[in-house]
């Protein structure tokens, strides 16, 4: 037991590290050395738990990953259908993005690295099979499985062309909805209505928001503090 409760400690203090240093550094710029520094640990520690830096990258995206729908129904609202869902949260993701060029990064990343691309589109995969699948009843799973390959790949190109005064957050997100929508052959009519939707959302705010309740829930698993790390909107 105590040996477990030392794997636990140092797997701790390896995640709280390894936030703060993506956070304040980004995630190419961290080096497994201020990773190791940072957490006071062994480079055998580090490898039998989390083998590499992506190691550590696949255990905040899937706790980010397995989060972001729930707050996404949330800020829908339970009345609203699947559709709504499926757009304000990858909406969320483009805003969220915004909030801090680090956080981008780790998106980025997460939308790149194979490993973590194969855990997102199979994640994502059952969600799009239940919100879209009765817009095409003749497809499966597995088909949604590989029309999320089309999807990521799109959601990666938005995420990586930062806003400008001519492209803004909301120009980003009505093309990004508008194109996904009509891939999945939701009807013109209700893509008009989701995108109205959104439109009356103060999608920055949302984002920043949900940044800050998605870190606080990752600090309370974790039980370390991310005062003064957390991006300002």
């Amino acid at each position: 037991m105590a040996v477990r409760s030392d794997g636990i400690q140092t797997e701790k203090r390896i995640l709280q590290a390894c936030v703060r240093l993506f956070l304040q550094n980004g995630y190419q710029r961290t080096t497994m050395t201020q990773i190791l520094r940072e957490a006071q640990v062994s480079s055998s520690s580090f490898q039998n738990l989390f083998h590499s830096k992506d190691g550590v990258l696949m255990e905040l995206v899937k706790f980010m990953f397995e989060n972001q729908f729930g707050i996404a129904r949330n800020v829908a609202g339970a009345a609203l259908p699947p559709v709504y869902v499926y757009a304000t949260e990858t909406v969320l993701q483009i805003a969220l993005t915004e909030l801090n060029e680090n956080l981008r990064e780790i998106y980025l990343e997460a939308y790149t690295q194979e490993r973590l691309m194969d855990y997102i589109q199979r994640a994502t995969a059952k969600e799009l099979y239940h919100i879209f699948g009765p817009y095409q009843p003749e497809l499966t799973e597995q088909d949604f499985y590989e029309l999320e390959f089309g999807s990521a790949g799109l959601m990666r190109g938005y995420m990586a062309n930062p806003c400008t005064a001519e492209f803004t957050l909301e120009r980003k997100m009505n093309k990004f909805v508008t194109l996904a929508l009509r891939g999945y052959k939701v009807p013109e009519e209700e893509l008009q209505k989701v995108l109205a939707f959104l439109a009356g959302l103060d999608m920055r705010g949302i984002a920043q928001s949900v940044m800050e309740e998605l870190f606080r829930q990752l600090a309370m698993r974790y039980e370390f503090s991310l005062d003064g790390l957390l991006p300002q909107g």
